[in-house]
C-alpha cells in the first residue's frame, strides 16, 4: 500500500479525507499528464469552429446544428474526464474502505475536482470560439453578460456528462466495460436528444432524461434562435434559379427582384416567422428550467455513484 493510500485512511473523519483525495486529484493531474484534457477540449472546439462556425448564432439551421454539436463537444469532454477514474482504482477503493475509507469523502472529492476540471474546459471552448471568430450571442439573459450565461451552460452541460462518467465508472468493475458503455452512452444524447432528429411522439418523454437536449435547448434559447433568420428557402430557391417554365425564369426574376428592392433579409426574417419554436424562446424562464435539469440529473448521478461504492466489499471480482 502507497503512502497515499495510508494517509487518507489513517483519517476517520469525512472532512479531512476528502481533502486527502482531493490533494491526490490535483497532484495527479499536474504529474500524471491528466491536464492533457484540457488542450483536448481546445481542439474539438477548433474542430467544431472550423466546420460550423461560420453560422453559428447567425442563422435558425446553423444554430441548431452548432448547439448540437457544440453539447455534443460538452457531453464527449465530461465523459472522457471521468469514465475511468473510479474503476481504474477500483481494487485500492475496495481496500481503503475496509480501512475507514467514507465513499462520500470519496466521490465528493471528484466532484470538486471534475467541476474544476469542467470550468476550465468550458472557458476554454468559449476562447476558442472567440479566436476563430464565431459570433457568439451578445444579449444576456440571467447573469447581465450573455459571454458569463454562455460560460454557465456549457460549464453545467460539461459537469453533467462528467458525472454521468463517474457514475458508470463507479458501476462498472473495469476500464475495458467502462471504456465499452462510453459509446453507447454517447450515441444515446445524440438521437434523443430531441432537437436534432425527429422522433416518434411516444419517444419525446426520453428526451428529458438526456443532457443533450437541455444543453441544446439553453444554448438556442441564449441566442435568441426565434429571432434569426432562416436561410434554407432561399438558398433553395437560389438552387432552382436556372428553371425554365414556358422560356422564363421566374425563380430568377424573383431573386432579382428581391435583391434589387432589399427584400432578402425581409424574407429571410418571415420565412423564419413560420418556423419558430416555443422552447427555443429568449426567455429567463426557458435558461433557467435547462438549468434545473441539468442539476438535477448531476444530483442523480452522484447520488447513484455514492451508492454503488458503498456495496464495493460485496465486489466478488
Amino acid at each position: 500500500m502507497s503512502n497515499m493510500e495510508i494517509d487518507a485512511t489513517k483519517h476517520t473523519g469525512r472532512f479531512p479525507q476528502m481533502i486527502i483525495y482531493l490533494g491526490k486529484l490535483f497532484r495527479m493531474f499536474v504529474f500524471q499528464n491528466d491536464w492533457k484534457v484540457l488542450p483536448m477540449a481546445a481542439i474539438i472546439a477548433g474542430l467544431v469552429s472550423f466546420a460550423v462556425g461560420d453560422s453559428l448564432f447567425k442563422t435558425m439551421e446553423g444554430t441548431l446544428m452548432g448547439t448540437f454539436a457544440l453539447a455534443c463537444v460538452c457531453i464527449w469532454n465530461g465523459f472522457f474526464n471521468s469514465i475511468q477514474v473510479v474503476c481504474r482504482e477500483r481494487a485500492i477503493i475496495k481496500r481503503e474502505h475496509r480501512s475507514g475509507l467514507h465513499i462520500s469523502s470519496y466521490i465528493v472529492a471528484h466532484v470538486i475536482y471534475q467541476a474544476v476540471l469542467c470550468m476550465a474546459q468550458s472557458a476554454i471552448t468559449i476562447v476558442v470560439l472567440y479566436y476563430t471568430k464565431v459570433t457568439l450571442p451578445d444579449k444576456p439573459l440571467i447573469t447581465g453578460l450573455a459571454i458569463v450565461d454562455l460560460w454557465l451552460t456549457i460549464f453545467l452541460v460539461t459537469f453533467c456528462a462528467d458525472m454521468m462518467a463517474l457514475m458508470v465508472s463507479s458501476l462498472t468493475k473495469s476500464t475495458t466495460t467502462a471504456m465499452t458503455v462510453m459509446p453507447f452512452l454517447l450515441i444515446f444524447q445524440l438521437v434523443f436528444s430531441g432537437g436534432f432528429f425527429a422522433l416518434p411522439e411516444q419517444a419525446e418523454p426520453i428526451t428529458n432524461t438526456t443532457i443533450a437536449k437541455w444543453g441544446m435547448t439553453s444554448l438556442c434559447a441564449q441566442a435568441d434562435y426565434n429571432s434569426l433568420p432562416m436561410v434554407s428557402v432561399w438558398n433553395t430557391m437560389f438552387k432552382m434559379k436556372d428553371v425554365e417554365i414556358e422560356g422564363q425564369k421566374p425563380v430568377w426574376e424573383f431573386l432579382k427582384y428581391a435583391e434589387a428592392n432589399d427584400l432578402k433579409e425581409d424574407i429571410l426574417i418571415q420565412t423564419a416567422s413560420y418556423n419558430t419554436m416555443p422552447e427555443y424562446n429568449f426567455d429567463p424562464f426557458v435558461v433557467f428550467k435547462c438549468w434545473g435539469w441539468l442539476l438535477l440529473w448531476t444530483l442523480v448521478y452522484i447520488a447513484v455513484a455514492v451508492v454503488s461504492l458503498e456495496f464495493i466489499d460485496k465486489d466478488r471480482r
